[in-house]
């Protein structure tokens, strides 16, 4: 009986790694280089340069984005028109896994957007779930910090 139960269990273990690796090939890997090629690009450069200038001064709280582990938003500070903190107030710990991967990716994807000065940064193997909800949060916290500079500036224009 202890012998079946070890092959059943070596067996699962070995089509979920096969899984993991299917995944992972095809669904991370071309979002990653593409992502890399972008961030090398001297447009997207200048983009990030011209859109850090465009945010209003102000703490801007992004949606909540519902993932299949749990919740995620964030929280953007801009200061001089550049955002300068990520502070995250919701995201998947509701298992040891989800902790696990959030204490260990959060950090570099707050670091990674203020880097960028956008939304539009590079995801962590591992974490695709996390990064989807980070990001969708942060990219509405910062078009509402833009959204608010545009405005100050036809209300300061007219």
């Amino acid at each position: 009986m202890k012998k079946i139960i070890g092959l059943l269990l070596s067996l699962t273990v070995a089509i979920s790694m096969v899984i993991d690796s299917y995944y992972i090939v095809f669904f991370n890997g071309p979002r990653h280089l593409s992502t890399a090629r972008e961030k090398s690009s001297p447009t997207k450069t200048t983009t990030s340069t011209t859109q850090s200038k465009a945010y209003k001064n102000g703490t801007f709280t992004g949606k909540d984005v519902s993932t299949e582990w749990g919740t995620v938003q964030v929280r953007a500070v801009i200061q001089g028109g550049k955002l300068t903190q990520v502070d995250v107030l919701k995201y998947p710990d509701s298992e040891d896994r989800s902790r696990q991967i959030n204490s260990r990716v959060l950090p570099t994807y707050k670091q990674e957007a203020i880097k960028a000065q956008s939304a539009n940064i590079q995801h962590v193997s591992g974490a695709t779930v996390t990064y989807r909800g980070f990001k969708g949060s942060l990219q509405d916290a910062l078009n509402q910090a833009k959204q608010s500079n545009q405005q100050n500036q036809q209300q300061t224009g007219r």
